[in-house]
């Protein structure tokens, strides 16, 4: 099954009179399950094709299916409408609210969709262990390690069942220990639960977790290729 269905995207961003061509013509599709890192220099348009499969950005040209909605003619409203429900992030800084709890962190996407009390107690104390932090759950992210702030933020992620999660550079700011861990994590979340992963990297210890590698330069792609991942757990 198809979750993500690029079809000829160009992504062009004017400044004054200067045009920059980010994205030129690109084309892919990604299936369920799959875990991706998309990968290349700086400026070589990965950010910006995360973004726009992440419903963060609009083509200039073409279209971006998830689940086979064509969302890239959906307004701004809309287009929130289906990262609330389909698409979970994680960043590069983490963006944890400071003044909440790990448990509170993870309840947000939570509150935001409505719901009963005990269910979504029960969904965060599920992912919380999942991602090995029960034991954290009323820490803050200043009490925190980044590596475990970086798994609190994949728990928030998952927490409204998405069925695909982007990571933009998710391991740029851990040290070696925690950026291994981190990824090991998403690697076992992907096979338990069957999210699609994809990920935007140029760190080659994240992509040698990758089971697929789709490699980007100057706003095209100029590789796309299934691998082996040669990390330990992956």
């Amino acid at each position: 099954m198809e979750v993500v269905k690029v079809e000829s995207v160009t992504r062009v961003y004017k400044i004054g009179n200067t045009e920059t061509q980010a994205l030129r013509g690109v084309n892919l599709t990604i299936e369920s399950g799959e875990f991706t890192a998309l990968v290349g220099p700086s400026g070589s348009g990965k950010t910006t094709l995360l973004q726009l499969i992440g419903c963060l950005d609009q083509p200039t040209a073409g279209s971006v299916l998830i689940n086979g909605k064509d969302v890239s003619k959906l307004n701004r409203d809309q287009r929130a409408d289906i990262r609330r429900g389909t698409i979970g992030f994680v960043f590069q800084f983490f963006a944890l609210i400071p003044t909440l709890t790990a448990y509170e962190n993870v309840e947000m996407p939570l509150l935001l969709a409505g719901g009963n009390g005990a269910d979504r107690r029960n969904r965060v104390m599920q992912l919380l262990e999942a991602v090995d932090l029960k034991d954290h759950s009323h820490h803050r992210p200043d009490q925190m390690s980044g590596g475990q702030q970086q798994r609190v933020a994949i728990a928030r992620a998952l927490a409204t069942k998405p069925t695909l999660l982007l990571a933009d550079e998710p391991t740029a700011n851990l040290d070696t220990p925690n950026g291994k861990q981190v990824m090991e994590t998403m690697v076992r979340l992907n096979k338990e639960t069957g999210v699609t992963f994809v990920f935007a990297t140029h760190d080659p210890r994240v992509i040698s977790y990758a089971r697929r590698v789709v490699t980007l330069r100057d706003g095209l792609i100029v590789d796309a290729k299934v691998v082996q991942p040669v990390a330990a757990g992956a």
